[in-house]
Order: C-alpha cells, then sequence, then structure tokens
C-alpha cells in the first residue's frame, strides 16, 4: 500500500466537484481508495479515518484543498496525484481561457448581477454561514448546500434572514427547485399549481417526480435542511415558505414533507396550515397522522403524497401500481434494502411495518417493528448516511458505494429480495443504472431477485426511461415508485403473489 498526500493552499472548490474528482481518482488502475476534500476539521478526521491521511498534510488548514490517495503501490498513487492536479488544472467548462471575469466574492457578484435575489451556498460548513450572513444581509435569499454547520450557528442565521425578510434553505439543503430551475440535487418537472416544502432532498425528488409522471407540475419546491423541524431551530424556514407560498398566486396546493417534527414544531405548522386559504398534504414521514384541519390531509408514504397533491388538482390517479411478481428463490426469506436515499429508506419501513415486516435499519422510523431474531431481519440500510459517506462521495454521485454491500447481500444464501432505489436527476451519476447493470452481471440467473425503482423524469439528463431499460435488460424488475418496489419486493418474497 502507498498513501500520498498533497495539499494546495487556500485553493477552493465545491463540494460536489470536488466528490466527482474523487470518483474519478477511485475509478483508476491500482487506487484502492482517494479523496479530494477542504482542509477543516471534520473533513481532516474523515480523511484520517478512511486512512486518506499522512503527515504530509498535517499543516493543512480549512481554505487548503487536500488530496489523499491510498494506492496498491507507489506507481498507481503518483498517477493518481498527477490525474488530480491535471483535473484541478483544467479550464473551466464555460471560461476556457483567464481572460473572463468571473466575481470571487458575494460583494462583486451582487455587483455584477444586480437583479439577482438568491445566492446558492457551497463552501465548507466553517465557511457556509460566514458567506451566508454576507448575502442576506445584501438582501438575498440563500440556500446552503454545505453541510457540518454547527445547529446554534443554524439559528442564529435563521434568526436574522427572517428579521431581514430573507429565506435560509438549509444547511444542508441537498434539493430544491425555484421558479423552474432544478437547483444542487434534483429533477426537470413541469410547472404546476402544486408546491412543496421539504426537509428532504430525496423525498422532494420523489413526490416531485412522481407528480410530474401523473401529469400535474410543480410551482416551487423548498428545501429547508433536514434540522429546520427540531426544537432547536423551531420550523423558521418551513413557517417562511408557507408564509411566501400564501402569498404565491401560482400555488393552490402545498405538500409538507419531512421524518417527524418536533412535537411543539408540529403544532405550529399544523396551526399555519389551518389558518391559509389553500390546500395541504402533510407527509410526515414515521409520524402518526394526529388531528389535521379541514384544509389538510395526512399522508403516511411518498406515494400518498403525491396522489393526494395530484387529486388536489383535480387529476385523477390509479395508486394501483401495475406489477409482475416473481417467486423469489426457495428457503431466502430475507429482504435486503440498500438504499440511496435516506427518506426513501425510511418510506419502505413503513411498507414493511404494514406487512408486519421486522426490519433492522440504521436509520430506523419511530414505531417499526423491532427484529425478534436480528440475524434473520430485513435490512434496511441507508448509504447515504455519514458512516458509509466518510471519505467517499454520496451514493447519488458515485454509486460504487454501494458496490460492496450488494456484493455481499448477492452472495448471502438467506437473502431473497435486493430492494434498491435509482436516484437520477441533475448533480447525480451520469449513468447509475450502467454502473448497477455492471454489478449484476455475475449474478444472472441465480441468486436473490433484485427489485428496484427510478426516483427522475425523462427530461433529466439521464433519462428515466433510458435508466429503467438498463435495469430491465440486467433482470431488475423496476416499479413505479420507491413505496411500489417495496411492495413488490414483499410480493416476491410472498410467493410472487400481488
Amino acid at each position: 500500500m502507498s498513501l500520498v498526500n498533497e495539499v494546495r493552499k487556500a485553493f477552493y472548490l465545491d463540494s460536489v466537484a470536488l466528490m466527482r474528482y474523487s470518483r474519478t481518482l477511485a475509478e483508476m488502475t491500482g487506487v484502492d481508495e482517494a479523496a479530494m476534500m477542504m482542509g477543516t476539521p471534520a473533513n481532516r478526521e474523515i480523511m484520517t479515518n478512511a486512512g486518506l491521511l499522512g503527515p504530509d498534510a498535517e499543516g493543512a488548514e480549512g481554505g487548503d484543498l487536500i488530496i489523499g490517495i491510498r494506492g496498491r503501490d507507489d506507481a498507481s498513487a503518483q498517477a493518481a496525484i498527477a490525474a488530480a492536479k491535471q483535473l484541478l488544472d483544467q479550464p473551466s467548462g464555460r471560461a476556457a481561457s483567464n481572460d473572463v471575469w468571473r466575481p470571487r466574492s458575494i460583494r462583486a457578484a451582487v455587483a455584477s448581477e444586480p437583479a439577482a435575489n438568491l445566492a446558492l451556498i457551497s463552501v465548507s460548513g466553517e465557511f457556509a454561514v460566514a458567506e451566508a450572513r454576507k448575502a442576506i444581509r445584501r438582501g438575498l435569499h440563500v440556500m446552503i448546500f454545505s453541510d457540518n454547520v454547527p445547529i446554534a450557528d443554524e439559528v442564529t442565521l435563521k434568526r436574522e434572514a427572517a428579521e431581514l425578510g430573507c429565506l435560509v434553505m438549509g444547511p444542508d439543503c441537498g434539493t430544491s427547485i425555484i421558479n423552474g430551475v432544478p437547483l444542487a440535487f434534483a429533477n426537470k418537472v413541469p410547472r404546476g399549481r402544486i408546491a412543496i416544502v421539504g426537509a428532504s432532498g430525496t423525498g422532494i425528488q420523489e413526490v416531485s417526480c412522481l407528480i410530474a409522471a401523473g401529469g400535474g407540475g410543480i410551482s416551487q419546491a423548498i428545501g429547508v435542511g433536514g434540522r429546520d423541524l427540531t426544537a432547536d431551530v423551531g420550523g423558521i424556514s418551513t413557517m417562511m415558505a408557507l408564509d411566501a407560498l400564501e402569498r404565491a398566486a401560482g400555488t393552490e396546493h402545498i405538500v409538507v414533507i419531512s421524518k417527524p417534527p418536533a412535537e411543539a414544531v408540529a403544532k405550529e405548522i399544523v396551526k399555519r396550515i389551518g389558518e391559509s386559504e389553500k390546500t395541504f398534504t402533510v407527509c410526515f414521514i414515521g409520524a402518526e397522522p394526529g388531528a389535521l384541519p379541514a384544509n389538510a390531509r395526512f399522508a403516511d408514504t411518498l406515494k400518498a403524497a403525491s396522489v393526494l397533491a395530484l387529486e388536489s388538482a383535480g387529476v385523477t390517479v390509479d395508486a394501483t401500481a401495475a406489477s409482475n411478481p416473481q417467486p423469489a428463490p426457495s428457503g431466502r426469506d430475507r429482504i435486503i434494502g440498500l438504499f440511496s436515499g435516506g427518506t426513501l429508506c425510511s418510506e419502505a419501513q413503513i411498507i414493511f411495518a404494514r406487512a408486519g415486516r421486522p426490519v433492522v435499519s440504521n436509520v430506523p422510523i419511530p414505531g417499526a417493528p423491532g427484529p425478534a431474531e436480528p440475524e434473520t431481519a430485513d435490512r434496511l440500510i441507508d448509504l447515504g448516511d455519514d458512516q458509509y459517506t466518510r471519505g467517499r462521495p454520496h451514493p447519488m454521485i458515485d454509486p460504487g458505494v454501494r458496490d460492496a454491500a450488494l456484493a455481499d447481500a448477492l452472495r448471502d444464501e438467506v437473502t431473497g429480495i435486493v430492494l434498491l432505489d435509482v436516484v437520477i436527476g441533475y448533480g447525480a451519476h451520469e449513468d447509475p443504472a450502467g454502473h448497477l447493470a455492471r454489478q449484476l452481471e455475475d449474478a444472472a440467473g441465480h441468486g436473490p431477485l433484485i427489485v428496484a425503482s427510478v426516483t427522475g423524469t425523462e427530461g433529466d439528463p439521464q433519462v428515466r426511461s433510458s435508466q429503467v431499460a438498463i435495469l430491465e435488460r440486467a433482470g431488475v424488475l423496476v416499479a413505479p415508485s420507491n413505496a411500489d418496489a417495496a411492495a413488490l419486493a414483499l410480493a416476491c418474497l410472498s410467493g410472487g403473489k400481488p
């Protein structure tokens, strides 16, 4: 093994670009692992735990870029370092020469685009709040893609922004669609009169894509960050988003998506909904329905939320998914789910709970039936969780994060079904279905059945129908939604009976 580090002082690239570059380096021959990360304390810890940080990088600071390569030999590691330098030094996509001026600060950007009213912040977490504060003090709403922001800083920033009349989406906000423009991990969907306010990125993606598939459209999809509905933050951004959508003439129905909020926060949201003249769908994944005002209905899954939203727009939806279950291999009675979307994993747990299936998960939902015998229980795993992505890109960017777990599931003689999600759209891998199909080549015709869904649309760069076709050619049973895939997996396990 050979570990090589290089530090570029005062050199910044956003995390999505660095994740893509890291994936490219990790796929090189002779490279076991690779990462390119800003030198913040949190990132240095991640790289240390991943075995990617050595003495050569000890002096790195938050504004420095660290390259870490672990190769099978020194020649492979050095070749990857050379490739990393080439990636970093290549001209940017829009500017092939150095004489094209670009703003390098919020102040300069506002001066060059005075009509702009939104800033997307994607810097290291320790700098994100400072940059967001610069933006809100210039009257900009902000979407903070960055994570690793202390919750106390989030609260302070959101309170200041609210006083200035600016909306803060995030931190750790992975998905929004503003005025028809997909931001970060989002999908190309038609405009319409249904809005979404979500503390879940993949939740927003799944619901917006299902609404599009059903013939509806999205006016706005506002991500608020995964911690907004906690007791500490108090739903500041969610309440502001609801107020803004109340004033929006182009919005008639609003879908609210989150994991169970803090009780006091949930009460405030329900109270605000009851004061609105618009209709609502409330989807608190894993929560009990509770009492809702007359203008709101509760959905316990993302699919149900999309159905109710479409019905509000006058679109009749057949919620019964056409499926062709096949019997799982005899003697195999366990399902393993490997998800890139945490909320999709939670939704599958709800489907399994209805069927009385005990589940082990790294992101368990409240009230899920615990396993009497953990070694034989179904396993539904969110591979986008921090424990699986330390030093590596998110599986939506690099589907290779799922490879080892998938290989183990395919070899497991107790597993009858492997349940997967494939999430496409802007920011996601260019061909996740193709990558998955290559991983399944050796398992074709034997081992467990593979059941999957594809979250996306025909307008996405990867084209949903093309991704579905690739999976089906590889022998995968593809369902029209994540919830349908979970139900199909259960049907296959019950002998192929729907």
